[in-house]
């Protein structure tokens, strides 16, 4: 549970970071729920929807050598945004660059998150 917990803290901890660095990507951080709820609502979203859709676009992805993976990482930050009022996107490349951004930097935290399980 504490492992969950530090990956919604890291996840909100990037989009933070995407908000800061990308023009076109808001977040409203008045008090720090909304940016723990927009980094919930990016963790469901990431373990439900992206499956599905790359799973049917893997057909796409390997045509274009993995680039539409991009792509879909974009459309999946903005469709974040547009099921939470905290976080707004104005446009595609905004998402794509704060997709990219939110990824690096989730990638980087999450090097700190040890997987292992605490039973072995």
């Amino acid at each position: 549970m504490i492992k969950l917990l530090l990956r919604l803290v890291a996840n909100a901890a990037a989009i933070w970071v995407a908000a800061q660095l990308v023009d076109g990507v808001t977040l409203a951080v008045s008090p720090l729920g909304p940016v723990l709820i927009v980094a919930l609502v990016f963790g469901v979203v990431n373990a439900v929807i992206k499956p599905i859709v790359k799973f049917f676009g893997f057909p796409f992805i390997v045509l274009t050598l993995g680039i539409l993976s991009l792509v879909i990482n974009a459309g999946l930050f903005a469709l974040v945004a547009w099921l939470t009022d905290a976080l707004s996107v104005s446009g595609f490349w905004p998402a794509f660059w704060g997709s990219i951004v939110v990824g690096l930097v989730s990638w980087f935290l999450g090097i700190f998150v040890d997987d292992k399980d605490d039973d072995d």
